[in-house]
């Protein structure tokens, strides 16, 4: 008779979970230049990018600049697509990320094609990535973007991306 190994509590899973998405995004300089941050509901991400001042490229308009708008964007691809990426080994344990450990590998982006919908008002913007392919050299991912109200998009992306390969 075998003895299954007892849960850990979901308080513990929790904590893990929300440490590792919080070392993958603190310490990438660019994402805390903008301000990104995100929001975990089990393996599921949102992307947010609060609002800032030195966010607006039109102060006419005000108007979030497109770079950001598009920078965000492939931000929330990339961190999904990685996160999509470690959720098992984090889960059974293999993966540990804290503060010392080497971050893993990034995908890298092959193409990314950004629809702007409309401006980008000043306030928060929040985007989620679904990713459309997963697969062991190259993935595509769709992103979506919105401010007040999640059926009224302000910009989307299409992006494909260069697997990591595992380490030897």
């Amino acid at each position: 008779m075998s003895m299954r190994k007892r849960p850990e509590p979901v308080q513990v899973v929790k904590q893990r979970r929300d440490a590792a998405l919080n070392v993958l995004v603190q310490r990438i300089p660019y994402i805390q230049y903008l301000g990104v941050q995100f929001e975990r509901r089990g393996d599921e991400l949102t992307g947010i990018l609060s609002f800032d001042e030195k966010l607006i490229g039109n102060p006419l308009l005000p108007a979030i600049h497109g770079g950001v708008t598009s920078a965000f964007l492939e931000i929330t691809s990339v961190v999904s697509l990685t996160w999509a990426t470690i959720w098992d080994d984090l889960e059974d344990g293999t993966l540990e990320l804290n503060d010392t450990s080497p971050l893993p590998r990034f995908p890298k982006t092959i193409d990314f094609t950004v629809d702007y919908l409309r401006s980008g008002l000043p306030r928060d913007a929040y985007a989620r990535a679904r990713i459309t392919r997963a697969g062991r050299r190259y993935s595509s991912v769709h992103v979506e973007g919105w401010q007040d109200n999640r059926s009224k998009l302000f910009a989307q992306a299409t992006g494909h991306f260069l697997m990591p390969q595992p380490r030897e």
